[in-house]
């Protein structure tokens, strides 16, 4: 087939993966870095202006996009399957010293709002549970390939490997998990469950290994941690009439009173900026609600969109998610047979997406508060990483796709010679001018 001219017009031609990829990741990014500038002042400290704060954001996006571009450039998926083999360590390195509530010089694990969600080391916060969906993800994906492949170690019967290598990583993460936040346990094993369905997992086996894990879990956060249960109870009984009765049952102008109106400040503001964005929005940079939610640009990231885009920049974004989500079963089915491919791009997909719309019904008052952000677009410089990095090796993994099914055609066209001159007629034809002359 004929070389097509080097040009700057077929510059984006030429990029190799799923352009549709591209183009979700780079719209993510672009929203990310506009609603950062216009959303809350908090973010500001001493005397940062919001220039520092778009430029504090614009160094995160640029190791994000690095990190996009270090994983689409490798193109070896042993590398991959390499790696992931160690994601249920790493993120038993993080877990535990979050859960464990370790306070030393060097490492520091963090509770905000009820939950521990960071883990600082010196300067550098990282948002714990951020890594560890991806790593868990490839992790899942690698483990059922091998047991695929027959490649599973450890001692014992076919059964004591399942449990050694898939189930019980599965149990001690979401274990752990559960113990510094309900709902990030929660989003993580039910993903995990999905992907292990989705690589063949026994049925009977993954649902007997779920129920184990939610009475294990109860139990234990019953015992060692009794608050996080009622945490959760609350955030499933968040309602009108709940926060009312606690209002009321405390004296107006006490402190019992002002603490009642606090904890339903985020969620009623939420929904006042859903309600008077409307159809077009006030615009950029004219939230008002900016002032009243405390963690308006990572919990409530949705709500300011819709507040200063209205309706149509709502839509736009769950366009991008839904786009990312049929992309990824289209890239998963290119993969052919390579299972841990394919695991690792549907998994990846679905914790996009599914954070995404989470995240969404959360700000729409539709589901209980979980504190899930934004995938690609909430304030988070780890959480940003984070997601660059799935997008990077869902790109890499389209990438190596492409390329297989391009093998795959070009030696269908040498072994059929028909096939071979359509394809030369085809290349002359794009490549001619206006009048059919080369």
């Amino acid at each position: 087939m004929q070389e097509k001219k080097r040009t700057v017009w077929n510059f984006f031609d030429r990029i190799e993966g799923d352009k549709v990829v591209w183009i979700i990741s780079l719209m993510l990014i672009l929203i990310s870095i506009v609603c950062i500038f216009s959303s809350t002042s908090r973010l500001l400290r001493g005397s940062q202006t919001r220039l520092d704060l778009v430029r504090n954001q614009l160094f995160v996006v640029a190791g994000g996009i690095a990190l996009i571009l270090i994983c689409y450039n490798i193109r070896k998926l042993e590398f991959f399957r390499r790696v992931s083999k160690w994601g249920f360590f790493i993120s038993l390195a993080l877990l535990l010293p979050l859960v464990a509530k370790v306070d030393t010089t060097f490492i520091k694990s963090v509770e905000i709002n009820g939950a521990r969600r960071i883990l600082q080391l010196g300067r550098l916060q990282i948002h714990v549970y951020e890594v560890v969906k991806v790593a868990m993800v490839m992790y899942t994906a690698w483990a059922m390939d091998a047991l695929k492949r027959g490649k599973l170690k450890g001692p014992g019967t076919l059964s004591g490997k399942k449990i050694l290598n898939i189930y019980a990583p599965y149990l001690i993460v979401c274990g752990l998990t559960a113990l510094g936040s309900n709902s990030a346990a929660i989003l993580l094993g039910a993903l995990l469950f999905i992907v292990m369905l989705l690589g063949g997992a026994n049925f009977k086996e993954l649902f007997l290994t779920t129920m184990a894990a939610a009475v294990v879990g109860g139990g234990t956060l019953l015992i060692t941690n009794g608050g996080r249960l009622d945490t959760l109870k609350s955030r499933f009984q968040q309602n009108e009439k709940y926060y009312e009765m606690k209002a009321d049952a405390a004296p107006a102008g006490s402190q019992e009173f002002y603490d009642a109106i606090d904890k339903i400040r985020q969620q009623y503001s939420a929904r006042i900026a859903i309600k008077q964005g409307g159809i077009l929005g006030k615009g950029p940079g004219q939230s008002t609600q900016r002032y009243v939610v405390p963690d308006y640009s990572e919990d409530f990231m949705y709500s300011f969109i819709v507040e200063e885009y209205g309706l149509l920049g709502a839509l736009a974004v769950i366009i991008l998610y839904v786009s990312l989500m049929a992309r990824g079963s289209i890239i998963a089915r290119n993969c052919g047979r390579d299972l841990f491919a394919k695991l690792a791009v549907a998994g990846l997909c679905l914790l996009i997406t599914g954070q995404a719309f989470l995240h969404m019904l959360v700000n729409a008052d539709m589901a209980p508060m979980t504190g899930q952000t934004l995938p690609l677009i909430s304030h988070g410089n780890s959480a940003f990483l984070c997601f660059s990095l799935a997008f990077g090796i869902i790109l890499s993994f389209s990438r190596i796709a492409q390329k297989r099914i391009e093998r795959e055609a070009q030696q269908l066209m040498e072994s059929n010679d028909n096939v071979k001159a359509g394809l030369e007629e085809l290349d002359e034809f794009e490549n001619s001018d206006e009048d059919g002359i080369q």
